[in-house]
């Protein structure tokens, strides 16, 4: 006899995990396959740098023993200038993270399957009904969900992922000792999550510390290998060799030393999604991609795109069961409009951010310290007005080779 399940999901991150925390919650017969052994877990997959808000901690009942530090700035640096905004936040410890989500959904009913790799989905006449995993063990499900992240073997196969490489944004980071948080030509980052737009150590991409108590930081930085990195990268430098050059260049880090064993890397996709559903078949977190593109924000948007999958496999499952296309595209409008909306205009003021030099990013931030609160997140949040009111007349030429590259 063939196994069957309500639902299998395949990766067990946090938008695989909450998903099946949320359906387990339901009482639908879920079945989580995780490549990474239990023991181990997470491992080869504890890559975030884990800042969120209260929003997320709330709206998933997140407890606060998994906080490593609460958070009452963000903090945004160039080379020459800062603004402090008053921002509450949390770093989480990534790995209890992802452990607590599973051990939820395991205590509401969920099955995971741990050192299980999924490598392809099964289907009949043209609609997915379950997935072979770990050789050739099979399991079938009404819905099958891809949580795997760029790799997305399910998602790729079935035409739904459209990564694409150039678009991919590759990360590095160091929990830190020794760290000044409160060096005198800097802006106090104690209790703080710190940006920084600077192509001299991320060109087309951003760095980072997030004060994490005491002397402690997560510090690290990702770029896009994009035409900002092509034109002011360093000739030979790999994302290890960047981070290496701002730990020695920075004088917060004089006395810094890098903790053993607790480094993370990571990569993510910024750009549009393609599909993101169809017969029997949703993918969600960072297989879609879901990270905000302008300040990287992974967590919050892709327990957001698991929920809205849970949503829609709930209405597909009540009464007459409809897996169809049309009946999964309920996950596509959620996903436009509580996961990410106003996505395309996000992606054109990132790309906008990074074709930026160094000169105007000083200039951004002295106009951010004049701009009122309103206008700043009435911008944050895609408002053409509020935008245009931070752009400058000699922002033009920007403008425009961001309209002949179809942001626009």
């Amino acid at each position: 006899m063939s196994e069957r399940f309500d639902v299998v999901i395949a990766g067990a991150g946090p938008a695989g995990a909450q998903c099946a925390r949320d359906l387990a919650q339901r009482d639908y017969d879920v079945l989580v396959l995780e490549t990474e052994p239990e023991d181990e877990f997470p491992r080869q997959s504890n890559k975030s740098t884990a800042g969120t808000f209260p929003s997320m901690m709330g709206a998933f009942g997140i407890p606060d023993d998994m906080v490593m530090q609460f958070t009452d700035t963000v903090v945004l640096e160039s080379p020459n200038e800062h603004f402090v905004q008053q921002q509450p936040g949390a770093v989480l410890e990534f790995a209890d993270f992802k452990r607590f989500l599973v051990r939820e959904g395991r205590e509401h009913g969920a099955e995971y399957r741990f050192g299980s790799r999924v490598s392809k989905p099964i289907t009949e006449d043209g609609e997915v009904v379950g997935v072979e995993y770990s050789g050739d063990e099979e399991v079938y499900a009404d819905i099958v969900i891809d949580a795997t992240g760029p790799a997305a073997p399910l998602a790729k196969q079935l035409g739904v992922s459209d990564l694409e490489r150039h678009n991919q944004a590759i990360g590095i980071e160091w929990e830190m000792e020794g760290v000044e948080v409160d060096h005198p030509d800097y802006a106090d980052l104690h209790d703080a999550m710190m940006l920084r737009l600077d192509h001299d150590l991320a060109p087309g991409g951003y760095s980072w510390i997030f004060h994490t108590g005491e002397d402690t930081a997560k510090v690290g930085l990702c770029y896009i290998q994009n035409e900002s990195y092509q034109e002011r990268g360093k000739e030979g430098l790999s994302i290890d060799g960047y981070l290496d050059y701002w730990l020695d260049n920075d004088p917060r880090f004089e006395n810094a030393t890098k903790l053993e064993g607790k480094q993370h890397r990571g990569s993510a996709h910024i750009q549009e999604p393609g599909q993101l559903c169809t017969d029997s078949f949703m993918a969600i977190g960072d297989t879609v991609p879901t990270i905000d593109p302008l300040w990287g924000e992974g967590i919050h948007k892709g327990m957001k795109s698991a929920r809205a999958a849970a949503i829609t496999a709930d209405r597909c499952l009540t009464g007459t069961v409809d897996t169809s296309k049309a009946a999964m595209e309920t996950y596509a409008d959620l996903w436009h409009q509580n996961v990410a909306p106003q996505a395309k205009r996000r992606l054109a003021m990132t790309r906008l951010l990074y074709l930026a030099d160094n000169d105007r990013y000083d200039r951004l931030l002295r106009d951010v310290k004049d701009a009122n609160m309103d206008t700043l997140a009435d911008a944050n949040g895609g408002n053409p007005l509020a935008i245009a009111k931070l752009l400058h007349f000699d922002d033009l030429s920007l403008l425009k080779r961001l309209a002949t590259e179809h942001y626009l």
